[in-house]
C-alpha cells in the first residue's frame, strides 16, 4: 500500500515541457534535491495543466518579459491570483482546492 503525500511529497518533483529553459535544470537540482523530468516531445498529456496555465500566466508577465523586473511580492501575487482562480478543467474549483483535497484524501483529485 503506497504511504498517504504529505505537502512535502508534492513539491519532490518538477516536470518540464521540451523549451529551452530545460537548460537550466541542473541548477534546480543541485540545490533543491527535487528531480525534474522532461516531457516527451508531441506528448501533451506528460504536461498536465501546463499547457492551460500558459495563457493565463501571459496575461500578468508577457512572453520575453524580464522577470528581474518584478519583485518577489509580485510573483507571489501572481500565483496567489492564479491558484485561486476556479478553472474548467478543475470542475470550476480552483487548484488550491483541488491541491487541498490530493493532498488530505491521499489520493488522485477528482
Amino acid at each position: 500500500m503506497r504511504a498517504r503525500p504529505s505537502r512535502d511529497d508534492a513539491h519532490r518533483t518538477l516536470t518540464w515541457d521540451q523549451n529551452r529553459e530545460i537548460a537550466g535544470w541542473k541548477a534546480i537540482t543541485a540545490p533543491t534535491s527535487m528531480p525534474v523530468y522532461l516531457c516527451k516531445h508531441r506528448s501533451p498529456w506528460q504536461r498536465g495543466t501546463s499547457e492551460n496555465i500558459n495563457p493565463l500566466l501571459r496575461q500578468y508577465l508577457p512572453k520575453n518579459a524580464d522577470l528581474r523586473r518584478f519583485s518577489q511580492d509580485d510573483l507571489d501575487a501572481i500565483a496567489n491570483e492564479l491558484n485561486h482562480r476556479p478553472r474548467k478543467i478543475h470542475g470550476y474549483r480552483n487548484p488550491a482546492e483541488v491541491y487541498a483535497d490530493h493532498v488530505n484524501s491521499g489520493g488522485a483529485p477528482d
